[in-house]
């Protein structure tokens, strides 16, 4: 396999789609630098799992050989991008930009080199313009066009208001890839849109157009649902190493692959050795314990990732927890589902008489935490191993 070959296949790895796929293929083949932008409005700048899968493929292009754009849009992030919503998000103060661009850039560099990254404030150019360009600008693009973005068409079908300054987002999120001169633009699936325009803006202003790729959204540990802080099913990356590592077991077996698509750095050969090694009969817990040790040494270290794995082993498998642990599915909705209910759903009660008698006495647990509260609610995206006694497991997904 070509060195050029190679790296398409792991830029490729997890994306949902790359636009033009035979572009990138020929910059690769034309040797030199590549110039990978991605922006981030700093709004909510504590980051779970989900929010790294697209600075994972960051350090990706970091690692073979290329430059890397961390964009903090502390311009458009006053606007308030709409992306996905029905309303106008509310602007950030200057302030609350200041200092969640701080908290986004000292978490990044957990994974980022920081010595190969190039970090730009889009205020930087965009303040320059002043309102002749900005004018200038926007008669580059048309309202037309800019009504095909689907959050925008939804609300101007339905009659709910659409600023004119939100018009702008889409605009400077584009010109920022022609002030720095991208040649690849990354973004979730729901900014392709924005992307586009990056494109367009480039050959307005006579650049070659920036390759897109967008990335999926992360399902969280319940295996349906995207990984949400709301809905509880998320790793944040500063969870504690032992709760990191516990999360991350209690994800499905097929999940994991999809984890270590998405959130690994590992090559693609060797995690097609890790998929051959689970066919060939080895137990994937062990495979999964790979991808929690590799996790939490990310955002800990090497000693406390392998720390986290011993705590986990003895808290369970020296409990003589079985190895195969039957599963269970419970559709409860935004109310979530209570704790005896859930006992009883899964068989290790007859009851919730019993269930509430087990409490009681300290026979109830929950990823080996005992239980003592009767009217404990697991919400939804709650995934993990309740246990009755000593020989009573079961696996349990709330939806």
């Amino acid at each position: 396999m070509s060195d050029v070959q190679a790296a398409l296949d792991l830029i490729a790895r997890g994306t949902d789609e790359i636009i033009k796929l035979e572009d990138l293929e020929q910059r690769l083949e034309a040797g030199g630098t590549l110039r990978v932008k991605v922006g981030f409005d700093p709004t909510a700048p504590d980051l779970h799992l989900g929010h790294t899968v697209i600075i994972n493929k960051m350090r990706q292009f970091q690692d073979l050989g290329h430059t890397v754009i961390f964009l903090i849009g502390d311009f458009t992030g006053m606007i308030g991008d709409p992306t996905g919503k029905n309303i106008t998000r509310k602007p950030l103060t200057r302030e609350e930009v200041e200092a969640n661009a701080e908290t986004y850039a000292q978490q990044v560099f957990k994974i980022l080199d920081r010595e190969r990254t190039e970090i730009r404030f889009n205020s930087e150019w965009i303040n320059k313009l002043g309102s002749e360009g900005m004018v200038r600008l926007a008669a580059k693009y048309t309202v037309a066009r800019m009504l095909e973005r689907d959050d925008f068409e939804k609300r101007y079908r339905s009659g709910e208001p659409i600023a004119v300054h939100e018009f702008l987002y889409p605009l400077a999120q584009g010109y920022d890839s022609v002030c720095l001169e991208a040649d690849v633009e990354m973004g979730g699936t729901d900014q392709k849109f924005n992307l586009l325009v990056g494109r367009h803006l480039q050959q307005q202003y006579g650049q070659a157009p920036q390759i897109i790729i967008t990335l999926p959204l992360l399902e969280g540990l319940d295996g349906v649902q995207k990984m949400s802080k709301s809905l509880g099913n998320y790793v944040g990356i500063t969870d504690a190493p032992d709760e990191m590592f516990g999360k991350l077991m209690s994800i499905s077996d097929e999940l994991m692959w999809r984890y270590f698509d998405l959130l690994s750095f590992r090559g693609n050969e060797e995690l097609e050795a890790l998929r051959e090694r689970v066919a060939g009969g080895e137990n994937p817990r062990d495979i999964k314990f790979l991808l929690c040790e590799e996790i939490v040494e990310r955002f800990h270290d090497r000693a406390a990732a392998l720390a986290a794995r011993e705590n986990f082993i003895a808290r369970f498998r020296q409990g003589e927890m079985p190895e195969d642990i039957p599963e269970q599915h419970y559709d409860a909705g935004a109310e979530g589902v209570g704790i005896a209910t859930a006992l009883s759903h899964c068989g290790l009660t007859a009851s919730n008489s019993e269930a509430f008698r087990m409490i009681q006495q300290g026979g109830v647990r929950i990823d080996g935490e005992k239980v003592s509260d009767r009217s404990l609610v697991l919400p939804a995206g709650f995934n993990g191993i309740l246990q009755v006694g000593k020989r009573k497991f079961c696996r349990l997904q709330v939806r």
